[in-house]
Formats: structure tokens, C-alpha cells, sequence
């Protein structure tokens, strides 16, 4: 609740006006996103899918090709789901929604894969096949 403030007998201050709404919001229409924003995005996917092409191209092979391939195809669909799907602008909520499974799966197969590893190991040690040993004479 706003008193009003006499500096002189008689005279009073109206309250301050509000801020001026946006001239989108105040019809509206919604939020509207610059356009260099989405050519900037669409450069940056060329140039990401330009560097996939190359892993190709240059002939890499084993684990650094499928790292490489794997980190682009996720850079370009953060940049995807960030700007083109608009998640960049909404609320925490649906960020984590988006992001946080992901995680969490990609974290949860790390963590099988490793087991995996182990138990591969673990069976190659305790049931390997038994050496044969030299007949004695």
C-alpha cells in the first residue's frame, strides 16, 4: 500500500507510474527472438555437421571416431532443443526435464558398461580354460 508524501502542506505526490509493459506483451502476441540468433544457431549446425563429416573424411578409427561422432550429434541436439524448441527462454522446470534424463541415462549406462567390463574379466580369469601340463615320464 503506497502513502502518499506531502514535502509542502497541501501537496502530494502521486505514486510512481509502473513499468511499461513490452509491446509484445502488452497485445499479447508472445515473445519474438531476434532473427540473427537462429542464423547464427543454423551456422553453428553447419559447421558441427561440416566436423562430423570430417571424422569421416580424415579416416578416424576405434574410440576417437565414435567419441567424436557422439559429442557433435549431442552438441547439435542441445543447440536444437535449447534454441529451436525454445527451452533456452522457459522456465528451470522444463529445462531439467529435457536435461536431467538424459544424464541420468547416460550415467546409469556408464555405470552398466563398466560392470560389464568387469564381469568380461572377472569370467576370462576364473573360467579360463585349464593349462595342460607336460606328461611326467
Amino acid at each position: 500500500m503506497h502513502i502518499p508524501v506531502a514535502s509542502e502542506p497541501g501537496e502530494t505526490h502521486a505514486p510512481a507510474p509502473a513499468p511499461a509493459r513490452a509491446h509484445s506483451q502488452a497485445h499479447g502476441e508472445g515473445q519474438q527472438h531476434p532473427l540473427g540468433i537462429y542464423f547464427k544457431i543454423w551456422g553453428l549446425l553447419f559447421v558441427l555437421s561440416a566436423a562430423s563429416y570430417m571424422v569421416d573424411y580424415f579416416h578416424f578409427h576405434g574410440m576417437l571416431r565414435w567419441s567424436l561422432i557422439i559429442l557433435f550429434m549431442l552438441l547439435k541436439a542441445g543447440l536444437i532443443v535449447s534454441v529451436f524448441m525454445h527451452m533456452v527462454w522457459e522456465r528451470l522446470a522444463l529445462l531439467y526435464a529435457i536435461v536431467v534424463p538424459p544424464v541420468l541415462l547416460v550415467t546409469l549406462v556408464g555405470i552398466g558398461a563398466l560392470e560389464a567390463d568387469y564381469t568380461f574379466f572377472t569370467r576370462g580369469t576364473f573360467f579360463a580354460p585349464a593349462t595342460t601340463q607336460p606328461a611326467a615320464h
